[in-house]
């Protein structure tokens, strides 16, 4: 293969990397970029996750992969949420194995050899507010809703009827979303207002007077 992996190791210092900034690393040194990616990809010294986004192979790695941080550089613009955030913050049981995300941009999914990772369309007006930079460590920032981003995010998507009491709405984060009613009073609920300005959307009204109820007890 001829290419030197301590000098490319280097030169790249994080797993995830584009086809941009690979081939400006190995064009420094080398003529035939594309036969020397070619040969990388041929040996595992990295994968392809995508077109143009490589992370490096399993014996090659530094760290661990930040799977966060190839969900916001698959398809961009978008944002970490629904299920998979609101299993971030510790707020639902289960284990999200799918990163789902949010884009204001067409729906996608992508299966890649690092796992699936899903994006669901959010109009532009509601796409943008609640979002927030959260360090995973101290090199991988990721674009990821807010809890309160997550939960709106969930109810609109979910294409559920209207509740039309507080009952339904207690129901939906109990029994549908599985949110224990000791973590009800994590979400803020004047920042679930603030989104709802954005979301206009009745059934976030009920949920936040449910929520309001609950911290009056």
């Amino acid at each position: 293969m001829n290419i030197n992996l301590f000098d490319l190791r280097t030169a790249l210092p994080r797993e995830e990397f584009d086809y941009t900034l690979l081939t400006s690393v190995l064009g420094k040194h080398y003529s035939g970029v594309r036969q020397k990616i070619h040969a990388l990809l041929n040996a595992g010294v990295i994968i392809r996750v995508k077109k143009g986004l490589y992370v490096f192979g399993e014996n090659y790695r530094r760290g661990a992969l930040v799977k966060e941080t190839l969900a916001n550089l698959i398809y961009g613009p978008s944002c970490i949420s629904l299920q998979y955030a609101l299993a971030h913050y510790g707020l639902i049981p289960e284990r999200v194995e799918a990163i789902t995300s949010v884009t204001p941009k067409k729906e996608k999914a992508f299966t890649t050899p690092l796992g699936h990772f899903t994006y669901r369309t959010l109009s532009i007006d509601k796409y943008p507010h609640g979002i927030e930079q959260v360090w995973l460590d101290r090199d991988h920032p990721v674009w990821m809703a807010s809890p309160e981003k997550a939960l709106c995010d969930t109810v609109v998507l979910s294409r559920i009827a209207p509740f039309g009491t507080p009952r339904k709405a207690r129901e939906f984060l109990e029994e549908d979303l599985r949110i224990d009613r000791s973590h009800w009073s994590r979400f803020n609920a004047g920042a679930l207002r603030r989104l709802n300005t954005f979301y206009r959307n009745g059934n976030i009204t009920l949920i936040q007077d449910v929520l309001d109820l609950e911290e009056a007890k």
